[in-house]
């Protein structure tokens, strides 16, 4: 299957280069891969986000279920919201997802994992969920904990001690006799 799937992904890379990308023809195609990613526990952002592209080119074809396959737990959740249209993230799945992204990005993990209890056919079909989520909390626990931050880019800056040093300034008093004994044997 994993070759399949790896098929299915050089298809779908190919498919994204030049003018295809925002062809409606090929939505299909990439919702199928939307799909398998969710069963594979795999992530291509480039294709989620050419999927969300095409349902705000072309509305009518907009898929909840496929959409609510997208986001979590990744750190392109923001990225990929700014896609959905207004209207679309007033819809029950999706709203509940971005309730639980909010939760996430904001450190609530208790809540978090209560919320998702209440939830659970949210994940139905999504293989590794939880676990990546648990990986994305250990992340952000640790980010919050010693002050790193993270780049647009997804990477993370830790913040070390070398870079909080602050520079002091040191005044010594000396008088002019203490200084005169030193100057006149260095002659």
């Amino acid at each position: 299957m994993a070759s399949s799937f790896e098929q299915m992904r050089a298809n779908v890379a190919k498919l994204l280069r030049g003018i295809d990308r925002y062809n409606p023809e090929n939505l299909a195609t990439l919702e199928r891969y939307v799909e398998t990613q969710a069963r594979e526990n795999a992530y291509d952002l480039e294709a989620n986000l050419a999927v969300l592209k095409l349902y705000q080119f072309n509305p009518a074809y907009f898929q909840t279920q496929v959409t609510s396959q997208i986001h979590l737990p990744h750190t392109d959740f923001t990225l990929c919201k700014c896609m959905i249209d207004q209207t679309h993230q007033e819809e029950r799945p999706i709203r509940q997802i971005l309730y639980l992204g909010n939760l996430l990005e904001t450190c609530h993990f208790q809540s978090f994992w209560t919320s998702l209890e209440e939830n659970r056919e949210l994940i139905d079909g999504i293989a590794g969920f939880e676990d990546s989520v648990r990986k994305y909390t250990q992340v952000k626990a640790w980010m919050n904990k010693y002050g790193w931050t993270e780049d647009e880019d997804g990477q993370v800056f830790i913040f070390n001690q070398e870079e909080s040093v602050k520079p002091k300034n040191i005044v010594e008093k000396i008088d002019f006799e203490s200084v005169s004994s030193i100057m006149a044997t260095s002659q």
